[in-house]
């Protein structure tokens, strides 16, 4: 048995997010087991580094599976990109060790944020960056990344319910980085709790705009209360850049 690593690229756009599910074809984990069905011959389960949701695109989303194929690792990403939508790319195929497992061995990710900052929206970028026409405080948010770099309890900025599991997580770095009119907010940590990086750019976003104050970073991390922080903002502006190991 052998098992097999993939480096994955795709555009969420027409998705419903990573996980497959039994009622829906449109998801990025089902396109890549019906093509890995399609090679082998075998129905497998691939395991993902994490779940994305509906809309979020990824530059490099990992992925393994256990197979018995005797196909070499290159003419397995050939027959991937030739029978996978093109809005869905294996940019690498590996082989790797029978213990490794993309989701319990991933040591952190790194995700990208895109806000088109300008009274005009944009045509061109409109599908990957969220729209903000009022002008925006660039200092008052990087004073608010400063807060959110280190190791917090971040169920306040999730979307998640109660949970017996750790909602403590470390961000390593958090920058926003101006593109001309585009603003690109930058996430890099150890993981990140459902929709939490949504979440935290929206809370950004409001202290830019003014209707919140840095303070609300210290209040929210301190409450642990959702409705404190900043507006989820939307799906389409978000990548998965890489996963670290």
């Amino acid at each position: 048995m052998r098992n097999i690593k993939l480096t994955i690229e795709y555009d969420g756009k027409r998705y419903l997010g990573w996980q497959r599910l039994g009622d829906s074809d449109k998801t990025i984990q089902g396109k890549i087991e019906s093509v890995i069905a399609q090679m082998t011959g075998e129905t497998i389960e691939i395991i993902g580094s994490g779940r994305t949701d509906a809309g979020t695109h990824a530059r490099g989303q990992v992925a393994n599976f256990k197979t018995e194929t005797e196909l070499s690792v290159e003419a397995m990403r050939t027959f991937f990109n030739r029978y996978l939508p093109r809005d869905i790319v294996v940019k690498e195929v590996e082989e790797v060790a029978d213990r490794f497992h993309a989701r319990y061995n991933a040591q952190g990710k790194q995700y990208s944020y895109y806000v088109w900052n300008h009274e005009v929206p944009s045509a061109l970028n409109r599908n990957y960056s969220f729209h903000v026409a009022q002008p925006l405080d660039r200092e008052k948010m990087k004073q608010a990344c400063e807060k959110l770099i280190g190791t917090h309890d971040f169920i306040g900025f999730s979307a998640l319910k109660k949970t017996k599991k750790s909602t403590t997580r470390t961000i390593r770095q958090l920058t926003i980085q101006e593109e001309g009119d585009q603003l690109h907010f930058v996430f890099e940590g150890n993981g990140f709790l459902h929709k939490m990086v949504r979440i935290l750019t929206g809370t950004l976003i409001e202290i830019g705009l003014g209707k919140l104050d840095v303070s609300v970073i210290d209040e929210v991390l301190e409450s642990k209360v959702r409705k404190d922080a900043g507006e989820t903002v939307p799906a389409h502006a978000l990548f998965l850049d890489r996963v670290e190991y």
